[in-house]
């Protein structure tokens, strides 16, 4: 009868705990951050947003795909501090590989330039894939994505939104764009619609507003 007691009161705990995920796990692999990269953020900021800061405060996620078949060359691609014309070079927080590593490319409240007038508020996570805009993110990137924004979230409360790249005109209703260059805008795909979707489904209970896509 104690035995039997016992078993139920283990197999009750079992079931009343909370699952708890494990922690997401990230690789550090840093681009170049010097004075040069420092010193273009201020004035890409100023120019675009009318602020002087390398720092971000989060308050947005906005997803993107590499349009590229490796993480490597993406990396290799951010990297460097300064585009051929001098001007600030495009990067991202995070990059995500096809088997769903997670690789932090600079610290999270570093200003990253890879959204259009979001830049100054926006964690970037860039997934590799999407050539030739193919919409073939992987269930990996998926889970990892979803892993990634829940950590983000966590430790960042101020993050309310998540979009993708393709949803940046739709997005200007959170009222967090910003950008004081006339005619500086783009128009992008990824990172698809349907991996939107799929993280809107596995978020939907996360406390983060989505678009439709």
């Amino acid at each position: 009868m104690k035995r039997l007691f016992i078993l139920t009161f283990i197999l009750s705990a079992i079931y009343l705990c909370p699952v708890v995920s494990a922690e997401v796990h990230i690789i550090d692999m840093p681009v170049e951050w010097n004075d040069q990269r420092e010193t273009l953020t201020r004035a890409y900021s100023q120019l675009h947003y009318g602020m002087d800061i390398t720092k971000i405060v989060p308050r947005a996620v906005i997803v993107h795909w590499t349009d590229a078949n490796t993480w490597e060359s993406t990396y290799n691609y951010f990297h460097s501090p300064a585009r051929e014309d001098g001007t600030l070079n495009v990067s991202s927080q995070f990059l995500v590989d096809r088997d769903g590593t997670i690789y932090r490319l600079m610290p999270e409240t570093a200003l990253a330039r890879h959204a259009i007038g979001y830049n100054w508020c926006a964690i970037g996570i860039e997934n590799v894939g999407g050539v030739n805009n193919a919409e073939d993110l992987t269930p990996e990137q998926l889970h990892a994505n979803v892993e990634l924004i829940r950590y983000l979230h966590d430790k960042y409360p101020g993050i309310q939104y998540v979009f993708g790249h393709y949803q940046q005109v739709t997005a200007r209703a959170t009222g967090l764009y910003i950008e004081h260059v006339k005619g500086y805008h783009s128009i992008k795909s990824d990172p698809g619609p349907t991996f939107m979707m799929q993280l809107r489904s596995n978020l939907a209970h996360d406390g983060l507003t989505f678009f439709p896509e």
